[in-house]
């Protein structure tokens, strides 16, 4: 019984990743340093990213924290989506 059980758990758990894949996901990063290709910021994973801002007229500075967004889960279309407010 305990194996049917866990087969069904990892059924909805792959069901449930599958989905969430195709998701835009946004978070709270920060500015590491700015460099001629753009920002440096954390991704989720603590790794170091560089990455455009789509805002436009807008001035970052290293270490303002800012909103990321990872369009359906695609790590190089990551960008900043807005700045956040303290």
């Amino acid at each position: 019984m305990n194996n049917v059980a866990d087969e069904i758990l990892k059924t909805i758990k792959y069901a449930l990743d599958r989905k969430t894949a195709n998701c835009d996901r946004t978070y709270k990063s920060v500015i590491k340093s700015i460099t001629k290709k753009g920002y440096v910021i954390l991704d989720t994973t603590g790794g170091e990213r560089t990455v455009q801002c789509c805002i436009p007229g807008v001035e970052l500075r290293a270490g303002q924290y800012v909103w990321v967004k990872e369009p359906m889960g695609k790590l190089n279309d990551i960008h900043i989506c807005g700045v956040v407010a303290r």
